[in-house]
């Protein structure tokens, strides 16, 4: 199949530009001498995993429980689960079959209540929990202060429990994506590591040892400052495929992006000398977020087409329009004619699609992905094993198929 025969809307993935992201990351953490256990949440997709970790099938950060029975059912081992862990029945009885189940299964907690209700659930075997306390060294959205007595409180509780293995501590700098005039990725990093290093050495005072101590945000670690160097861990997600938005932080190049909408055009309108197009991309195949902050102004990028903004998404179509406002030459853009979209988010626009098509450099698809579903049900709920490719049918029918809302 070529890119031109895909019904549309169709997420694709170009193969080489994600294994060369990859890669790329994989040496910088080496020349860092940071260990780097890359995040699942982005692509979600088993083989891409097996690319963030080398073919090992170990070390890997997820989001959500279905991304970790979905890597465990495949083989992985040493998966952290990095969301804080409440006392939701449902969320325990299963962090507790795969910390019993995998030799390293790690969870993330931050509050006393949860630490005491995993101190008295027992796994089996005798085996520990192990735990990574989630530090809040400025970003502010989850986590212990990293200076305050709750962290040191609970580095005390979960290091003297004999049913705890403590890891150590995990942060997040996901305030790199938020910058101002004052701020630079590179300020954000070393700001957080500051301030993870200072909890390290407080908690080295009273006897407490962290094996582990990161940071990640793709930003930071796709520009890393000296000071990264101190950590011993690198969780950055969203290199794999990159962004609009990536770009804009400099973390990326546009040929680094690895994944875009194909839409087709639906419709040409014209009204009081003003034209635009419909293409049957909406919100239910790419994100919203970032409008008006990607240099067309409008929502993702228009591949090869600065000209064009895509200024207004409802469902299921989209509407594009010149970005000064003339009226456009419909026979440059014949109905029919695809135009492809780059995401301002990479992570949001993919976890729509059901299905990514995977190219190569040449435009053929090469093969199809089917990401883990789902964010918090279980397995047999969200159905995520069991989803079924589209048949030759389904792919015609939906070619064929262009209703839009008026």
């Amino acid at each position: 199949m070529d890119i031109s025969d895909l019904p549309t809307p169709a997420l694709i993935v170009y193969i080489d530009k994600v294994k060369k992201n990859i890669k790329d990351m994989e040496k910088r953490s080496k020349k860092y001498g940071v260990r780097l256990r890359p995040h699942f949440k982005t692509s979600k997709v088993v083989k891409v995993a097996e690319l963030q970790t080398a073919g090992s099938k170990r070390g890997l950060v997820v989001s959500t429980l279905p991304e970790a029975e979905a890597l465990a059912e495949n083989g992985f081992d040493d998966i952290l689960y990095a969301v804080p862990l409440i006392n939701d029945p449902d969320k325990i009885k299963r962090c507790k079959a795969l910390s019993e189940k995998l030799s390293e299964f790690h969870v993330m907690i931050d509050t006393i209540d949860t630490a005491n209700l995993l101190v008295s659930t027992n796994l089996l075997n005798g085996k520990k929990w192990s735990i990574f306390l989630l530090t809040d060294c400025g970003y502010h959205r989850a986590g212990a202060l990293h200076d305050s007595s709750k962290l040191i409180e609970l580095a005390k509780l979960l290091h003297k429990s004999e049913k705890i293995q403590f890891q150590g501590l995990y942060t997040h700098c996901g305030h790199s994506y938020h910058l101002n005039a004052d701020k630079t990725v590179k300020n954000v990093a070393d700001e957080v590591v500051t301030n993870l290093l200072a909890t390290v050495e407080r908690l080295k005072t009273l006897g407490i040892q962290c094996k582990h101590y990161g940071l990640g945000s793709t930003p930071t670690c796709s520009q890393p400052t000296e000071m990264m160097r101190k950590v011993t861990e690198w969780h950055p997600g969203n290199y794999v495929f990159y962004d609009v938005q990536q770009e804009m932080l400099d973390s990326c190049e546009r040929s680094d992006i690895a994944c875009m909408v194909a839409t087709r055009i639906i419709g040409h309108y014209s009204s009081k000398g003003f034209s635009h197009m419909v293409v049957d991309c909406g919100f239910t195949a790419l994100t919203q977020q970032g409008y008006g902050k990607v240099p067309s102004g409008g929502y993702g990028a228009i591949l090869n087409h600065s000209e064009l903004k895509l200024e207004n998404l409802t469902q299921e179509v989209g509407k594009i329009t010149n970005v000064d406002g003339t009226s456009i030459d419909f026979a440059k853009y014949p109905i029919g004619s695809m135009l492809f979209i780059l995401p301002y988010h990479s992570c949001a626009t993919c976890a729509m699609h059901p299905v990514y098509y995977v190219a190569d450099n040449e435009g053929k698809i090469v093969d199809k992905w089917f990401p883990v579903r789902g964010c918090g049900s279980s397995r047999d709920e969200s159905n995520i094993f069991q989803y079924r490719p589209p048949s030759r049918e389904d792919v015609a029918t939906s070619s064929r198929r262009y209703a839009f809302e008026k």
